[in-house]
């Protein structure tokens, strides 16, 4: 328990008495003392939909707008946080970047201001419809209050790691991109759900759309799977960011996440917060 402590001295200093005293926070038997046996969960009641850059909203109006439909009439039954992705004007920049030999971090910056871009565009689609942009600040702690009062909250999907960006384990496209930022934000607020709206039907052995059309129906697909029975299999491809596998298997509230197909079943985005099956679920354990 943490208390304060007067020296007896003609200061009368006030010290602060608790466990964390004199530890170097980085003694793994000492960090395994700090797990909690219940983590408090901020926002438990939101719902983080994800919607893909380069799968979803780069195709524009036929893809984008039948999505936006569908969520305008799940508004009404379930709290919604709709974060967005960065798509192929990310990849463009990236690709300048790296032309350029831009470290991590800078590649970082550039690219979240294509996300940010595509959250002002859903933002405008949604406006009449209680569609409202926010950033990364102050506002998400009012998620919540948002939704209550009819609202459909949406903010960019990058995580504001800038500067800061982990180095790349591989190459040097920043690590936590869009996918990671949704992931990280439904933790660390306790969301209810993650789901990824792409354009697929979950997750298949290697990317469907780099294998002839013939083959297609032979991949392997994975309706159900832990995030370290994935990491074994060790794809070189992935429908997600690799980082969150690591993430989930540390995750405190999320316990799985979801992949459906909602460019060509829009439909699934109601069954997937409903607690459907449909798709691909990656579990923690």
């Amino acid at each position: 328990m943490t208390r304060l402590v007067k020296e007896d001295s003609e200061v009368g200093r006030l010290h602060i008495n608790t466990p964390l005293m004199g530890e170097s926070l980085v003694s793994k038997e000492f960090l395994r003392r700090t797990e909690s046996k219940e983590y408090f969960r901020m926002q438990p009641e939101i719902n983080i939909l994800k919607i893909g850059g380069q799968s979803i909203i780069d195709r524009g109006a036929k893809a984008i707008l039948p999505i936006l439909d569908e969520l305008i009439r799940l508004k009404e039954e379930y709290k919604i946080l709709l974060m967005t992705g960065g798509g192929t004007r990310a990849r463009h920049v990236y690709s300048i970047g790296v032309d350029l030999g831009m470290p991590t971090g800078v590649l970082s910056k550039l690219g979240d201001k294509v996300s940010w871009q595509n959250a002002e565009m859903i933002s405008v689609l949604l406006a009449k419809h209680g569609g409202v942009k926010i950033g990364h600040g102050d506002n998400l702690e009012q998620l919540t209050m948002f939704c209550r009062l009819g609202y459909l909250p949406i903010t960019y999907g990058i995580p504001p790691y800038g500067f800061f960006e982990h180095p790349a384990e591989i190459g040097s496209i920043p690590p936590h991109r869009t996918d990671c930022g949704a992931f990280l934000l439904a933790e660390n607020i306790g969301a209810r759900s993650v789901i990824f709206l792409k354009d697929e039907k979950g997750l298949f052995e290697t990317d469907p759309k780099k294998v002839d059309a013939a083959k297609r129906g032979g991949l392997k697909f994975f309706d159900k799977i832990s995030a370290g029975e994935l990491l074994e299999l060790d794809l070189d491809d992935l429908i997600i960011e690799r980082p969150i596998l690591t993430l989930l298997q540390r995750a405190k509230c999320i316990k799985q996440i979801q992949i459906i197909d909602a460019l060509n079943n829009p439909g699934d985005i109601g069954k997937a917060l409903a607690g459907e099956h449909v798709g691909t679920i990656i579990t923690k354990d």
